[in-house]
């Protein structure tokens, strides 16, 4: 493995020299863009249902060599793609040894490097940046401060040099600088204060900063991201005009369009492998499941639209419908289990959290709002795979009487053996991949049947009775009326 080159001399005289010295941080982010749509590679890794709509937009704005807004509603994958961008940089760069904001060797920008070179020339000792050190990364509240992004002026470093307070070597540079050559992203942009925003704007476009009232020329080589709320960016106007003007590139990505699109990104980042040692399984159609609850949110009047509803709200679920199922393996000591449609129930404060409700939810209640969300999808995932088959005689069993209640606790086995005294329920399990040797899915399909049928209103639900119909209550015999005496003219 060849050594790297320590002084500046060295890497005068390398390979790589020449292809990276005039180099700045957009050029390198487009060249190496530019290679990865050549050879097909993915550019950015785990982000689902962006192919036809967000991503080409990123990519033109990046071969534009645009700083750029992403606006969206929370749980968009925008900050994700954001650190994404990071795959883009080289693996590693050259900078002056000991340099706060990264300067280039051959371009330095600050005071003390230039004065560094020019004094030891080609000895200059040199140090290599990974690029995963080359995203810098702020989330923007009101607190923030121009001296936490732009710097300030260290009075300790004036008194030890015995410098001016207006020397460009007493500055204790902020995050902006220090992502110099680098990726600095700005999370909720609309939250930084006015005069923050103008400091941005100022180094974006004339690359120059004043600190305590001293100008001081900086021209950063910087690639500037931001992420916003749609409603915050437009509605409110806390973006000053001049710093919008000057984002080259504004992307507006989205939710999911299909329930797949959902189910892929909820499977990737949901922690469903646990390692208790049992087996939990998770049926397709309760993924689906659980994947509906958040598009029928999503819908929903009484959920405030303007705040969206989170990807997070079927990952957080998700999690929680394994943790369920996962406690009840544990109680019933079995080593293999599956999810059922108590399971998401079960996991109902992991839904209510991720809703803002509009007044009319409010009223209701966000138990009451996400039980009924829950039985909809239920009913919309049973449509789909069972929308054809013929229930009657599971519902006159229940018209005649029968009702059945399940135990939360419930073994697999016991679930099978209550479920089997209903005429015709369990011939339809296998419809839902349900093995017929395997108790656990048998158990959690005829649940989801059952939980169906009541989503449809054919059956009824409580918790005290458990799953049964209510009888129709025969017609009360008439009274015989006798006829109205005729009325007599004269």
């Amino acid at each position: 493995m060849a050594t790297k080159p320590a002084t500046l001399g060295e890497w005068r005289r390398s390979a790589g020299h020449t292809f990276a010295a005039d180099r700045r941080v957009k050029d390198e982010i487009r060249t190496n863009l530019l290679c990865k749509i050549e050879t097909g590679e993915p550019l950015f890794p785990g982000v689902h249902g962006y192919e036809e709509t967000v991503l080409p937009q990123i990519v033109n704005a990046l071969l534009a060599r645009h700083n750029f807004i992403l606006l969206g509603l929370r749980g968009q994958a925008k900050s994700r793609i954001l650190r994404g961008l990071i795959e883009l940089l080289d693996p590693e760069m050259p900078y002056v040894a000991g340099c706060e904001i990264h300067d280039h060797p051959l371009r330095p920008i600050c005071r003390s490097c230039r004065e560094l070179i020019a004094e030891r020339g080609d000895e200059t000792a040199i140090a290599w940046l990974p690029r995963e050190e080359r995203f810098v990364e702020k989330l923007a509240t009101p607190d923030v401060t121009i001296a936490d992004i732009i710097g300030d002026v260290d009075p300790i470093k004036a008194a030890r040099g015995g410098r001016d307070l207006s020397s460009e070597l007493n500055i204790h540079y902020g995050l902006l600088p220090r992502a110099n050559r680098g990726i600095f992203a700005i999370n909720e942009l609309p939250d930084l204060a006015g005069k923050i925003q103008v400091g941005l704007f100022n180094v974006m476009q004339e690359g120059d900063i004043q600190i305590k009232g001293y100008p001081i020329r900086l021209p950063l080589d910087v690639l500037l991201v931001f992420t916003a709320n749609p409603e915050d960016y437009t509605a409110r106007g806390k973006i000053v005009t001049p710093l919008k003007d000057r984002i080259g590139s504004e992307i507006r990505t989205h939710y999911p369009a299909t329930v797949q699109e959902g189910m892929a990104i909820t499977a990737q980042e949901a922690w469903t492998e646990r390692d208790s040692g049992r087996q939990i399984s998770v049926p397709d159609y309760l993924r689906e499941t659980v994947e509906q609850v958040a598009f029928l949110a999503r819908e929903d009047k009484r959920v405030d639209r303007r705040s969206g509803v989170s990807q997070r709200l079927p990952i957080a679920c998700m999690e929680a419908v394994v943790s369920s199922a996962e406690q009840r393996a544990a109680r019933n000591r079995e080593t293999r289990v599956a999810a059922r449609i108590a399971d998401v129930y079960a996991a109902i404060p992991a839904i209510t959290g991720k809703m803002e409700l509009e007044y009319e939810g409010e009223l209701r209640g966000a138990d009451t709002i996400a039980r009924e969300i829950i039985r909809a999808a239920v009913g919309k995932v049973f449509t789909k795979y069972l929308g054809e088959t013929n229930f009657q005689p599971v519902v006159q069993w229940f018209e005649t009487g029968g009702e059945l209640k399940l135990p939360e606790h419930a073994t697999a086995a016991e679930q099978v053996a209550a479920m089997r005294r209903i005429e015709g329920l369990l011939e339809h399990a296998g419809r839902l991949d349900a093995k017929g040797s395997d108790a656990a899915l048998t158990a959690a399909a005829g649940e989801f049947i059952l939980e169906g049928l009541w989503a449809h209103k054919r059956i009824s639900r409580s918790e005290e009775r458990g799953f049964y119909a209510e009888r129709p209550r025969p017609a009360e015999p008439r009274e015989p009326q006798g006829r109205p005496p005729r009325r007599q003219y004269n």
